[in-house]
């Protein structure tokens, strides 16, 4: 059984859109092993998105990170690293197709940002990491 890391990012957390994440990932079958609600601080968000600190969009990235709560969570079932980025759909909102959560509830770039709803690790290992960094363990 694999798992990985999944998070309900701010901006659908204050469009009350957890529910609507969570149903989808029970109903594909996979199980919900842990959930924590929490606002990220800028040296968390720096340490999870340490590939992209030196990136003129970074600073952006912290203020849209941060300004909320989020929920973290991690989810279990079979090659769910993948099976979690399908769901999710591509980054970009304006290019996820329906039916994929970006597509459905992502918003087109407000001042230059993409509100895109979800996270999810993208390998096995950046799972792994990710869970340590984010809940612990």
């Amino acid at each position: 059984m694999q798992r990985t890391f999944f998070m309900i990012k701010p901006d659908a957390v204050e469009r009350g859109l957890i529910g609507q994440v969570l149903t989808r990932i029970e109903c594909r079958g996979f199980r919900i092993v842990q959930l924590k609600m929490m606002t990220a601080d800028k040296d968390l968000i720096a340490a999870h998105y340490d590939h992209l600190v030196d990136k003129p969009f970074f600073p952006k990235l912290v203020d849209y990170m941060t300004r909320g709560p989020l929920v973290a969570g991690i989810i279990e079932g079979p090659e769910v690293v993948n099976s979690w980025r399908d769901m999710m759909g591509v980054t970009n909102p304006l290019e996820a197709a329906p039916g994929t959560i970006r597509g459905d509830y992502a918003t087109a770039p407000v001042d230059g940002n993409f509100y895109n709803v979800v996270h999810g690790s993208d390998c096995p290992e950046a799972a792994e990491r990710e869970i340590a960094l984010w809940l612990g363990h």
